[in-house]
């Protein structure tokens, strides 16, 4: 009686652990770990947990083909009508830039929105809360195309304005 009760018990496990991992699976990705991709070109962006900047919101790597790699951040304005006001930068120099070096780096600017399942835009979300299903880079691809990143010694496919949620880094 007892070798019955547990080989019924051993097909009920496996199910709970089945359904166990397929919850996790399916369980919400917190933006500072979430991966987004561009079908068109193949871009990828990851993002990165920021740490303890005070102006900083998200931090975040945007890679295009032949490995050039882009840094972005994320830092919202002040006021009632706030916004997640984007950067992405291409090789710029470290330590004690000017405003000037920071701009000619500067390879793409804007406000970053989201969009969810249904459609609803929003804005960027801050590192803290769950990752949105999409992410809208507004007039990336012409920015892309007219930077410094672009050609023979760097990127050659110009992703979109539009990354969808591809995952979650552990």
């Amino acid at each position: 009686m007892k070798a019955r009760l547990l080989a019924a018990a051993k097909p009920v496990a496996l199910a709970a652990g089945v359904a166990l991992v397929a919850a996790n699976a399916n369980a919400a990705c917190p933006i500072r770990l979430a991966v987004y991709g561009e079908a068109k070109s193949g871009a990828e962006i990851d993002f990165i947990p920021t740490g303890t900047s005070a102006t900083i919101t998200n931090t975040f790597r945007m890679i295009l083909d032949n490995n050039t790699v882009l840094d972005g951040i994320a830092m919202w304005t002040e006021g009632d009508a706030g916004r997640p006001h984007g950067s992405l930068m291409y090789k710029c120099p470290t330590g004690d830039v000017t405003g000037d070096e920071l701009a000619a780096c500067t390879v793409w600017e804007g406000v970053i929105y989201s969009a969810d399942d249904k459609g609803s835009i929003g804005l960027l979300p801050a590192e803290g809360a769950d990752a949105p299903k999409s992410l809208i880079f507004p007039d990336l691809g012409p920015s892309l195309e007219m930077s410094a990143a672009y050609g023979p010694a760097g990127f050659s496919k110009v992703p979109w304005d539009i990354f969808v949620l591809k995952g979650c880094q552990e």
